[in-house]
């Protein structure tokens, strides 16, 4: 009996070695993507002085930005991608904090952010994303212009913060625009390439 179960480990054994599962989730980042796109265009469009910020963009922010988002990057992680996860994970994170910044300090009665302490929170995250737009050197161009655009955005509203220049302000929020519809582009790209099964 014992030889009998060792026997039936052993092949158990092997047979893993051979045996691979494909994958049949889906691919996450159009989430991500569109999350990410759409929330941008919308607080950019704010940025670039066409409407004040409102309950709209905090519940993109929140829901679409925020959770969806984060949701992408515990996906990408399950699929072993360390890129995407860490991405989206940190970014749907980004868009929580925010929004909390503009309402945490009534609901805990603390002090509000200035102008020095935005355009640090706008800095790091710019830097951040730095590193993300280094690892899309040896990627497809989409993905550089994607996180090279957002570097920017982050540095521009890091300036305008720290300096108060609403011209500065109004110039990253149209950069802003055209960042979130790269990644609208992105994710639209990766959802009709998959659905027609080749590149359209």
């Amino acid at each position: 009996m014992l030889f009998g179960l060792f026997s039936i480990l052993v092949k158990t054994n092997k047979m893993s070695e051979y045996l691979h599962l494909k994958d049949q989730t889906s691919n996450p980042a159009p989430l991500g993507l569109m999350g990410f796109a759409l929330t941008t265009i919308l607080l950019n469009i704010h940025n670039a002085g066409f409407f004040p910020v409102d309950t709209m963009i905090m519940g993109m922010g929140i829901f679409f930005g925020g959770f969806a988002q984060f949701c992408a990057g515990i996906m990408e992680w399950k699929k072993g991608n360390m890129f995407g996860s860490v991405a989206f994970m940190s970014y749907g994170a980004f868009w929580l904090s925010l929004v909390f910044l503009w309402i945490g300090a009534d609901l805990f009665d603390l002090q509000k952010p200035n102008g020095v302490s935005m355009g640090s929170y706008l800095f790091m995250w710019g830097l951040f994303t730095f590193v993300f737009f280094i690892q899309t050197l040896n990627g497809k161009t989409v993905g550089k212009l994607l996180f090279f655009s957002l570097f920017i955005l982050f540095m521009l509203l890091a300036v305008f913060n720290f300096t108060g220049n609403k011209v500065i302000g109004t110039i990253a929020g149209f950069e802003g625009i055209v960042c979130g519809f790269i990644a609208f582009y992105e994710a639209s790209a990766i959802m009709i390439n998959d659905k027609y099964g080749r590149e359209i």
